[in-house]
């Protein structure tokens, strides 16, 4: 079996990697293409995710993205035709090889875990054959987008699949220069390219006011968020964000990932995020996992007490393995 495998922005590489290796241990042949945008590429070099980079980010504005959208998916179409024929091609979010795939008439699925980016899902749902999505999201939900009995669902957090073998490496304080003696933040800044998160947000410039000059790490999703970001620890490359997640003692992100991979790891988090609230986020915050943040003076950075902790939930990667083989069943 031959799977293509599209990567169109940095968390993908995180959650697609175990899905790469559980098909190889399938013996399927796996081949992955990548978008030239946030730290994407650097985090698919950094992990040993061998691809073909086709295509950048168009920027934020709607017309951008839709010329993007036609150019990134007509170049995938012709890579793709040149390679040996294709089984099957995945990915997390992404239109443009659910497009290129639709051309070739490839079997397709697409996964997600926000349910709102309307545009989004309204391509992936109607031209894909599987719809992979967590079980918290209501399948009303998603009904307006096409995807009926396509959906195919699974328990828990994509992050408890994909960090099931994930064990924190200390090396990454190290190559920050932080004092693990001291506590730590983690931020990270709003996904202002994304359709859905059009506004600025108060809140979140609150949160840099209230920690700067504290031992406070800023992962920015572009580099045009840099030259806001004085005062802090700045990567200046894809760096082992799970491990220092996991050594912190305080996230805050205005996007989805990162949050939820804090849940997962146990340290506290706090959303910034101004848009409609997920199914998955709004359980978090009902359970008390994750809370959200309606004012930057509830932050205290202080050492975490992992102390009685609850063990960690590890989830087989598998099963979005054969959730996503379902076009070919």
């Amino acid at each position: 079996m031959r799977v293509w495998i599209d990567l169109t922005n940095s968390p993908h590489v995180l959650v697609l990697k175990p899905v790469i290796e559980v098909l190889r241990a399938r013996g399927a042949t796996v081949e992955v293409t990548a978008r030239d945008f946030a730290q994407t590429v650097g985090l698919a070099q950094r992990l040993g995710v061998e691809h073909t980079v086709i295509g950048r980010h168009r920027g934020e504005k709607l017309v951008a993205k839709a010329v993007g959208l036609a150019d990134r998916s007509t170049a995938l179409a012709r890579w793709a035709h040149r390679r040996p024929r294709f089984d099957l091609a995945l990915g997390h979010g992404s239109n443009d090889i659910t497009v290129a795939a639709a051309l070739l008439r490839i079997p397709r699925a697409t996964m997600f875990d926000y349910e709102w980016a309307t545009v989004q899902h309204t391509i992936n749902c109607r031209l894909g054959n599987a719809v992979v999505v967590p079980d918290a999201i209501p399948p009303e939900r998603l009904a307006r987008y096409g995807a009926g009995r396509k959906l195919q669902r699974y328990p828990g957090l994509k992050e408890e699949y994909y960090l099931a073998d994930f064990e924190p490496d200390a090396a990454v304080l190290d190559e920050l220069a932080l004092d693990p003696s001291l506590p730590i933040a983690v931020v990270r800044t709003p996904p202002v390219v994304s359709l859905y998160h059009r506004f600025e947000n108060d809140v979140f410039a609150g949160v840099l006011d209230r920690l700067r000059g504290t031992q406070t790490v800023v992962l920015p999703r572009v580099a045009s968020q840099r030259a806001e970001l004085g005062g802090f620890i700045v990567p200046e490359q894809a760096i082992d964000a799970p491990s220092l997640i996991a050594f912190a003692d305080l996230v805050v992100s205005a996007g989805g990932t990162m949050n939820r991979e804090a849940v997962a790891l146990g340290t506290p988090v706090w959303t910034t995020f101004e848009g409609r609230l997920g199914a998955v986020d709004e359980q978090l915050i009902a359970e008390g996992l994750m809370s959200r943040l309606q004012s930057a003076d509830a932050l205290h950075l202080v050492k975490h007490d992992r102390t009685g902790a609850t063990a960690r939930i590890r989830r087989d990667p598998a099963l979005l393995v054969d959730l996503l083989c379902a076009p070919l069943r």
